[in-house]
This record gives structure tokens, C-alpha cells and sequence, in this order.
């Protein structure tokens, strides 16, 4: 079942909070086991616009660190453009307390929702998700490539990292590198 499939009926039914707190709970304990091995990686979760709702979220996610011994910035949450903008106040007491907390903030598909410049400024975030809309052209002169270039160059100058999304062609890694962007995601380097 796809994730959004299942994803919108949790949050239709309310049982948003359980999902995220097992894909949490079992991915730092995923983490911790990798890191224990010698594997040094970090774990990103998406997370709902429900669940920057619940203000007990960044004291759940802290328990869940603290439960294996991990530090915070080994964690990012990933949220949508579209998730700032609703119900604002609420949701920006949470992103402040899992801020508070350590944990890396990253704005998924970044570029094709409410894009805003300003709430870059007022939310902390530490990396933004090209989406692969504009990744898929960016191999070659044109709209694609002019937008990913923008995006890197405004990225590095605010101190933020960038992630490529759907990433599927060796020639879309050559062209994402010459823009100075450091990594990607997508088929090319794994099957979901």
C-alpha cells in the first residue's frame, strides 16, 4: 500500500500520532543498531501536519533518542512546504520544540507548494528538498536547471543544506554536482 494511501487514512481516522510513533519508535532502534555496528548514518522521518499538532511530539521524540543513547542531530524531520502555513501558532510551538530539542528541520518537495522565502527566516530549518519536479530536467540548459541553481546558490548563502529529490539518471548526478549539490535521492542510488 502506498504511503499516500495509507498516510491520509491515518489522518482521516486519528490514528496519525500511533503511526508516526512507530515509524519513530523502531527507526532510532533501527539507528542505534546501525550505529552500534559501525555505521555512521542518520535516520529522516517524514512527519504529518498532524502531527505538528501535538505539542507532546518533541518530548516523545527526545524519549525515543535519550531510550538509545542517540544525539538529536542524528535525526531530521522531514515536513511539507504546506504543513508552516496551516494553523500557524500551533504549528510553530512544535517545530520550536523539536528545535529545542536538536533535531535537524528539513522542507520536503520544497518548490512546489506555498513557496515563501520568508518563513525560511522565521522557522529552523537546517535543509531543503529539491523537489524532482525540477530535478528532472536539470541534465540539461534550461527552466530545471536555472531553478536547482537558484535554490543551491540561495541554500548555501542562508546556510542550509540541499538534498536533490528523485534523482534517477547518472546524467542528473553529474549536472546536481556541478551545481554543488551534495546529495541526492532517488532510483539511481536505491530502490525505496
Amino acid at each position: 500500500v502506498a504511503p499516500s494511501d495509507f498516510v491520509r487514512v491515518a489522518e482521516d481516522t486519528g490514528l496519525i500520532k500511533e503511526l508516526t510513533d512507530l515509524v519513530l519508535s523502531r527507526g532510532i532502534a533501527q539507528l542505534a543498531d546501525l550505529r552500534a555496528r559501525g555505521v555512521a548514518t542518520g535516520l529522516a522521518v517524514n512527519v504529518s501536519t498532524h502531527d505538528l499538532f501535538d505539542s507532546r511530539l518533541p518530548a516523545r521524540v527526545r524519549g525515543y533518542l535519550d531510550r538509545h543513547g542517540l544525539p538529536a542531530d542524528s535525526l531530521t524531520l522531514e515536513i511539507t512546504e504546506s504543513s508552516l502555513f496551516v494553523d500557524a501558532p500551533r504549528t510553530r510551538a512544535t517545530i520550536d520544540g523539536l528545535h529545542a530539542v536538536g533535531l535537524r528541520m528539513a522542507i520536503d518537495d520544497f518548490g512546489t507548494g506555498y513557496s515563501s522565502l520568508a518563513y525560511l527566516k522565521r522557522f529552523p530549518v537546517s535543509v531543503l528538498k529539491v523537489d524532482r519536479e525540477f530535478v528532472d530536467g536539470v541534465g540539461v540548459q534550461g527552466e530545471d536547471r536555472a531553478i536547482c541553481a537558484a535554490i543551491v546558490a540561495f541554500a548555501n548563502a542562508i546556510g542550509v543544506s540541499v538534498i536533490a529529490e528523485g534523482v534517477e539518471t547518472e546524467e542528473q548526478v553529474e549536472a546536481l554536482r556541478e551545481l554543488g549539490v551534495s546529495a541526492g535521492q532517488g532510483w539511481y542510488f536505491s530502490r525505496p
